[in-house]
């Protein structure tokens, strides 16, 4: 059998080593070090936003961004429904309720109209909404300029889950900058990786500031050992700030192949009656992070989104569902939902396509020539 073609594996430039080495060198073995300032003032320059601080995960990210917003045990937090439970975890850790908001078909994120509509539901039953969730979902922008006018409105402040959209921009501005509070992940499938880590990004000194405190166990400021609230082993180590420290200089090269990845799979299937492809629509640019295509089986003569996704399989290539909506998940479903069956469509008939930026020109043929053969049976 030919070698795996993964959906979206790490990929090194070769930079990472001399951040690593150095870290060897100097002995800074631990959650402490000059890879981990650096990486935070260089990756705040990337964005244009100078607070960052470094975590283990995008997770831990979002969790500390929810306490920063003020959201305790009891308190509603608006969310997609379509998105990874990542994304909807930390809401829990918190005691607080995730209230489920759909997505609209143009950009797969939240849909505003639907948005506003349950935060005036939520107020009516008595309960504002403490914080707002955003994701931009396989690098596509949310549509956040309407996002942040009902922020506003409303007076919720918008955590921004940039996990999947470092380098995709919403009207000339990089995502991960529209928040109050915003967060990244460097998991090993991202675009740019650090094996495993994440960051919290905000214009608020005091919140960063905050945030690397909870982050490392909130040792108050004495000689001994002193806590006067709960903390968090959650900073980012000194190795793993060198690995992205390296992966950082090549991000704009990394967009470059995943938009070109895209433009490939475009070219190649984009004009196969019942084969869609998620759409840049004005003011928004994708990283295209993955790949994704909606299959329609009353156009392809019957051939669903299984049938590609199982005959790629057996092939060795990975590929991957669309999300399933997290009011569909057992652990979620009972939460309230305002929802108007469009994550539940795009999770029946879509999937995700091996996207990864160190794919080879024969890699990117094999997958593409296997799909056409699964839609001319």
């Amino acid at each position: 059998m030919k070698d795996k073609i993964w959906l979206s594996s790490p990929h090194m430039s070769g930079n990472e080593k001399k951040y690593i080495d150095s870290a060897f060198e100097e002995n800074w073995i631990a959650p402490a070090g000059p890879n981990i300032a650096g990486f935070e003032n260089e990756l705040g320059e990337y964005l244009g936003l100078p607070h960052v601080a470094a975590l283990t995960t995008g997770t831990a990210a979002i969790h500390i961004a929810l306490m920063l917003v003020g959201v305790g045990n009891g308190d509603e937090v608006l969310a997609p429904t379509f998105t990874f439970a990542a994304t909807i975890n930390p809401i829990m850790y918190l005691g607080a309720t995730p209230i489920h908001v759909d997505s609209d078909f143009e950009s797969w994120n939240m849909n505003p109209e639907l948005l506003e509509k349950a935060i005036k539901d939520r107020i009516v039953k008595g309960k504002k909404p403490k914080a707002i969730i955003i994701v931009h979902l396989y690098g596509m922008p949310a549509k956040m300029k309407a996002i942040m006018e009902i922020s506003e409105k409303y007076e919720i402040p918008v955590i921004e889950d940039a996990a999947e959209a470092l380098g995709s921009e919403y009207m000339d501005q990089r995502c991960g900058t529209f928040g109050e509070y915003s967060i990244l992940s460097f998991n090993g499938n991202k675009i740019i990786t650090t094996s495993g880590g994440g960051a919290l990004i905000s214009r608020k000194k005091d919140g960063i500031a905050k945030a690397k405190f909870l982050a490392t166990q909130a040792k108050d400021e004495a000689p001994h050992y002193q806590h006067s609230e709960i903390g968090y082993n959650y900073r980012m180590s000194n190795i793993v700030a060198g690995i992205g420290r390296g992966q950082l200089e090549v991000i704009n090269l990394r967009v470059k192949q995943r938009r070109a990845i895209h433009d490939f799979y475009v070219s190649r299937l984009g004009k196969i009656s019942g084969i869609e492809f998620l759409k840049e629509r004005p003011g928004a640019f994708s990283n295209f992070w993955l790949t994704t295509i909606l299959v329609d089986p009353e156009k392809t003569g019957g051939v669903s989104r299984e049938h590609i996704r199982l005959a790629l399989e057996e092939k060795n290539i990975e590929t991957r569902p669309l999300w399933k909506p997290m009011h569909m998940q057992p652990i979620f479903e009972k939460y309230p939902k305002y929802v108007d069956g469009t994550s539940e469509k795009l999770f029946e008939n879509g999937l995700c396509l091996p996207s990864g930026s160190n794919m080879t020109d024969e890699q990117k043929e094999r997958v593409v020539s296997n799909i056409i053969k699964v839609l001319n049976r």
